[in-house]
């Protein structure tokens, strides 16, 4: 079994639970009350995503950049 190196984005929302996504999958999110529970979670989505995307088809995941915008006070 090929193992694949995923990138996972983590969050935190209002409510202070964990909100998890993977970039490579449209749609592909999920979320726990503790990082891992939000880790796990997403797992089982992205076991999903694979069995209707295939590994070549995945959007490229390119990194993340600061962007600093203006503010109106």
């Amino acid at each position: 079994m090929e193992k694949l190196h995923l990138p996972i984005i983590i969050e935190v929302d209002e409510d202070g639970y964990y909100i998890v996504s993977c970039p490579v999958f449209k749609g592909c999110h999920s979320y726990g009350e503790t990082i891992d529970e939000a880790l796990e979670n997403i797992k089982e989505v992205i076991d999903m995503c694979l069995e209707e995307t295939k590994v070549e088809e995945l959007n490229k995941f390119v990194g993340f950049r600061d962007l600093e915008v203006a503010q109106d006070a």
